[in-house]
């Protein structure tokens, strides 16, 4: 009970920040909140990516989701972020680790971004976007592409496997909290 109500407060207050974001922002995926470490760590595994695959995370922040594919999985991967700001933070990342040839950034509303070549999807963006980009996932992606998110889902659209991580902290807040992952594959696309 304790984990659900830390959960709801927590969500009320993120989502209580959104009518100051929505004035800049026709969609928003939401503020920018970083995934921890640990989450990005279990989505790469939960998506099972490795050194083949074409992971792009949509709503990329700082990137780390993406440079902890190419760096520790030796995966290709792209991030897609309205920020500016944090695009070029993770451009200047990923030259720094010297994984510039394999993760690169692009300032793109994530509903514009070119996902067609992907293998896994990444992302952790609120209900409305998820909503959103679900269509475009089962036009363009093929099928069997991974899409992992983290704590939040395609309502209707079950996931092939949920996992809950017991965190000790949760962006620099003190305290236990839960992260919810969930994956999906993109089925095979039914005759017309």
């Amino acid at each position: 009970m304790k984990k659900t109500l830390n959960r709801l407060l927590f969500l009320a207050m993120l989502l209580s920040c959104l009518p100051a974001l929505a004035a800049d922002l026709p969609l928003s995926g939401g503020p920018y909140v970083p995934t921890p470490q640990r989450v990005v760590d279990e989505m790469l595994k939960v998506a099972g990516v490795n050194a083949r695959d074409v992971v792009i995370d949509l709503g990329s922040g700082d990137g780390r989701i993406v440079l902890t594919a190419a760096e520790k999985l030796g995966a290709r991967g792209r991030g897609y972020d309205i920020d500016a700001k944090l695009v070029e933070r993770s451009n200047a990342t990923a030259k720094k680790l010297g994984i510039d040839s394999r993760a690169t950034f692009h300032e793109l509303d994530v509903l514009k971004a070119p996902i067609g070549d992907a293998t896994v999807i990444t992302l952790y963006l609120l209900p409305e976007m998820m909503k959103a980009l679900r269509s475009k996932f089962l036009k363009e992606l093929k099928p069997g592409t991974r899409i992992v998110s983290h704590d939040f889902d395609f309502g209707d659209w079950k996931p092939e496997r949920s996992i809950n991580l017991e965190l000790e902290e949760k962006y620099d807040s003190p305290g236990r909290f839960s992260s919810n992952i969930f994956l999906w594959v993109v089925p095979e696309r039914s005759a017309q």
